[in-house]
């Protein structure tokens, strides 16, 4: 298990996060999905989250990233969005005349955690089972 630490927390947090363009228009062809990539990568890099895989289709955009737990799933959202839409807009005028309301993308998204090794299934049979002397302890 890959866990990671922080001065006040180990944590092993992942996000799928997906979520699309206003009006879902194919505005992201393959100069802006490129761009985008190195962008996502970015802002990754400065709030601490670590990038695993992602991929950005004329529509919507799939991220798969670690994040530290002092940030809530709708922060990241939050930043990945707010902070990708600015640059873009920037350097690519045409996306922003294509979408009328002056907005890159929809207010929502779709978050799931995810894990390596440990599914729901391990954590509910650990809460049942902690008070078992055979039963593995969390190492922090």
């Amino acid at each position: 298990m890959s866990l990671k630490r922080t001065r006040g927390a180990v944590y092993d947090l992942k996000y799928h996060v997906v979520w699309v363009p206003k009006y879902r228009r194919m505005v992201l062809g393959e100069r802006v999905a490129n761009r985008l990539k190195r962008i996502f990568q970015e802002i990754a890099e400065r709030y601490g989250f670590e990038m695993d895989t992602q991929e950005v289709m004329e529509d919507h955009v799939h991220i798969f990233l670690s994040v530290p737990p002092r940030y809530s799933p709708a922060q990241v959202a939050q930043r990945l969005k707010s902070i990708s839409a600015r640059k873009v807009f920037q350097e690519f005028p045409e996306v922003k005349q294509q979408l009328w309301g002056g907005e890159l993308w929809n207010d929502g998204y779709f978050v799931r955690s995810v894990g390596d090794q440990v599914t729901a299934e391990v954590i509910r049979r650990y809460i049942t089972h902690q008070h078992d002397p055979k039963q593995l302890k969390l190492d922090f």
